[in-house]
C-alpha cells in the first residue's frame, strides 16, 4: 500500500450531516462537511487520549471528540479544549493530520500524503458524465478479500475474459484463442510517470441473441484499458461507433487483503433510467466472476520478484503496473505493513499530511514506510 496518491472515501450522496469514519492504508479517518457542504478528511486518532473521532458530531464546522469534547476544524487545528476553559490559548501541538479533500465523478476523494499540490497525481476524470445526452452512468461500490494490486492486474490482464467471464469471450472452447497484439498508449489522464493504457482486439460471441440493443454484431470487439497510480483504472468496451461501455475504478485498499472498489459505469446503449438496475446487476455479476478467482489466488500479494511467476507475452501489462510500483516504492511511499502490523493495539499511527512539512513536534508519528 502506497502514500502520496488518491484515495476514494465515499459516495458524495453518502457523506451528509454526520461524519463518517473510513479505513483505508490499514488506517482511519473521519470525513465530514462543514455548513458550507465542504468535504474535509482527518486521521481518525485524537491525539489527546486516543479518542476516535469519527464516534463524535460536527459543531461549529469542526469535529467533535466524543472522548473530551476536543474540537478539530477541517485542517485539523484544535479550536477547543474544554477541560482549559473556554478562552485557553491551544497549544500548537494539539493538531491532527488534515488531507487535502475534493469531490469529483460523483464521489470524495482524498489525497494521502505530504506532497504539495503541483506534484501530485491527478485523479482520473469521467467526462461522459458531463454529457447526459449520449452517455448513462451507474455507481457500484463493493468489497472483496483481495489485495488491491491483484485486482488492478486483473484488470489489465487481457488473457483471463475468456475463461473468467462467459460474456466476454467462449468459455474456454475456442481452440484458435489467443491474445492478440496489445498497442500501447500514454497514460490518457495525465502524465505518463503516474500510468499508461493499452487497446486490443478480443474475439466474443455474438452480443443480439443476450442485447438486443446493440446493433453491432461481431466475433471481433475493441477493449482498453489502463491505470493512474496504483489505484485507479479505465476498461473500456467498444461494440460499435454507439455501442460501447467506459468504466472506472478507484480502489480503496482498506488492509493488504481487503479492497473496497468503487466503479463508475458509463453506457452509451439502453440509456433509458429503468435500465440503471439491469446494467448494475450484470456489472455485479461480472464483478463476482473475478472475486470468485482473486479470493483463492495463492500467494494474496504480488510476489516481490517476477521470477516466482511464469510470465507470459500477455502479462507485459502486469509486468509495466509492477515497474511503477517499484519506482514508487523507490522513492519511500510504500508502507512497511510488517512493521504496523506488530505495533497493532500498541501504537498510533498517521499517514503524514503536508502540514508536516511546515510543523515539527507531532504527537502521532508517521507511518512506517519500506
Amino acid at each position: 500500500m502506497y502514500i502520496n496518491f488518491w484515495y476514494p472515501v465515499a459516495l458524495s450522496e453518502e457523506l451528509k450531516d454526520e461524519p463518517i469514519r473510513a479505513r483505508i492504508l490499514g488506517q482511519n479517518f473521519v470525513a465530514f462537511r462543514d455548513s458550507k457542504g465542504q468535504p474535509h478528511t482527518l486521521s481518525d486518532t485524537c491525539p489527546h487520549r486516543g479518542g476516535s473521532l469519527s464516534a463524535g458530531i460536527i459543531r461549529d464546522d469542526c469535529i467533535q471528540c466524543p472522548y473530551h469534547g476536543w474540537r478539530y476544524d477541517g485542517a485539523g487545528y484544535c479550536r477547543r479544549i474544554p477541560s482549559l476553559g473556554k478562552d485557553a490559548k491551544i497549544p500548537k501541538r494539539a493538531r491532527v493530520d488534515a488531507y487535502p479533500t475534493q469531490e469529483q465523478n460523483g464521489i470524495v476523494f482524498t489525497f494521502l500524503g505530504d506532497l504539495e499540490e503541483e506534484h501530485r497525481p491527478p485523479i482520473m476524470p469521467v467526462a461522459e458524465l458531463e454529457d447526459g445526452k449520449n452517455w448513462r452512468a451507474n455507481w457500484l461500490t463493493y468489497e472483496a478479500d483481495i489485495n488491491f494490486e491483484r485486482s488492478i492486474e486483473n484488470g489489465l490482464d487481457a488473457g483471463h475474459n475468456e475463461f473468467v467471464h462467459p460474456t466476454h469471450g467462449h468459455e474456454g472452447t475456442d481452440e484458435d484463442y489467443k491474445v492478440n497484439a496489445l498497442d500501447y498508449v500514454d497514460n490518457m489522464f495525465g502524465d505518463k510517470k503516474w500510468g499508461f493504457g493499452f487497446w486490443h482486439a478480443f474475439k466474443s460471441p455474438s452480443s443480439k441473441k443476450d442485447s438486443p440493443q446493440i446493433k453491432e454484431a461481431s466475433d471481433e470487439r475493441m477493449a482498453g484499458s489502463g491505470i493512474v497510480g496504483p489505484n485507479q483504472m479505465w476498461t473500456y468496451i467498444v461494440f460499435g461507433e454507439d455501442s460501447e461501455f467506459r468504466q472506472y475504478m478507484f480502489e480503496c485498499p482498506m488492509e493488504q487483503n481487503h479492497v473496497k472498489i468503487f466503479l463508475i459505469n458509463m453506457r452509451k446503449m439502453m440509456l433509458d433510467e429503468n435500465m440503471d438496475q439491469a446494467i448494475a446487476d450484470r456489472c455485479m455479476a461480472i464483478a463476482r466472476q473475478d472475486i470468485v478467482i482473486l479470493e483463492k489466488l495463492n500467494p494474496v500479494l504480488t510476489p516481490d520478484t517476477n521470477s516466482k511467476e511464469f510470465l507470459v507475452p500477455a502479462d507485459e501489462p502486469c509486468i509495466k503496473y509492477r515497474k511503477l510500483l517499484d519506482g514508487w516504492k523507490k522513492k519511500g511511499w510504500k508502507i512497511d505493513s510488517r512493521k504496523v502490523d506488530a505495533n497493532i493495539g500498541k501504537k498510533a499511527y498517521a499517514i503524514p499530511s503536508p502540514g508536516r512539512n511546515k510543523q515539527k513536534g507531532w504527537v502521532l508519528d508517521k507511518i512506517p514506510l519500506s
